[in-house]
């Protein structure tokens, strides 16, 4: 999946815009306005680059920056094993135009710190910190509670154009749910079990491929509650399921504010 074909991406966009009008309905303040316009320059698409092949970018999935801005978050499912060196491969990070006058800005990244059982890892960038998005602890967050997340759904097909949705916490569940029977529990689910189950946050709103990495933020402050997952929350919770559910789900911040710690 990549990045190329402006056609498809102009195309793509103007049909991204009204996907988010809907996914979005109703009006939305002025000051939350501002908190997207705010949390759009720090979100990043997240992939692979190879000078040698056409285009030279190669998506793979959402991240935003934190700290001093030289830091990027997002999944580890997202990064993991799909580097090839032996094509001369890199991991990368895609800045979009708005935030660099109008040019898509490639810079490459390298892993610092992983955490599996959380699914969530941080990346190092080289040079200039990207304005950085707070993250708040998300012991306080409450079922009922409105959120927003922004990031690339479908990105290799849309290209680098963040898209922002809204939604609430509609559950704080665990992870794992044991299966009534031994039969049923399928290896991953053996492994949430193993490493201990941990709250969750479950959304009324629906995320797409591409979303996972996306920072999940309190729309009046943009501060970051969680960090959206596509895989492996869901892959754990749905596993008796044989077609995915529409369901979203977000690991807590409180998660990532540890990971942070040892990546320093």
């Amino acid at each position: 999946m990549s990045l190329g074909n402006p056609g498809l991406r102009r195309r793509f966009a103007t049909g991204l815009a009204l996907a988010v009008a809907v996914s979005t309905t109703g009006p939305v303040h002025a000051d939350r306005a501002e908190t997207i316009a705010r949390v759009k320059v720090s979100v990043v698409a997240i992939g692979t680059v190879e000078r040698t092949r056409t285009p030279p970018f190669q998506f793979l999935g959402t991240g935003f920056a934190v700290d001093d801005g030289t830091f990027i978050v997002t999944n580890a499912h997202v990064v993991s094993g799909l580097i090839d060196p032996g094509k001369m491969e890199v991991l990368a990070i895609l800045v979009p135009g708005a935030a660099n006058d109008g040019k898509e800005q490639v810079r490459e990244a390298r892993q610092i710190a992983v955490d599996p059982g959380s699914d969530l890892a941080v990346l190092k960038i080289s040079g200039p910190g990207l304005r950085a998005l707070k993250i708040r602890t998300s012991d306080g967050v409450k079922e009922g509670q409105e959120i927003f997340f922004t990031g690339y759904p479908i990105g290799a097909v849309l290209g680098p154009f963040p898209a922002t949705h809204r939604g609430i916490i509609s559950a704080i569940t665990p992870i794992a749910i044991p299966q009534g029977r031994a039969g049923d529990l399928e290896a991953h689910t053996i492994r949430r079990l193993a490493t201990g189950a941990f709250p969750v946050f479950q959304l009324d709103a629906t995320a797409y491929p591409g979303n996972s990495g996306s920072p999940l933020y309190d729309p009046d402050s943009g501060d970051v509650l969680g960090v959206v997952n596509m895989v492996f929350v869901k892959g754990t919770k749905e596993a008796m399921l044989s077609q995915p559910s529409g369901i979203t789900y977000a690991v807590p911040a409180s998660r990532l504010v540890d990971l942070l710690k040892k990546a320093h």
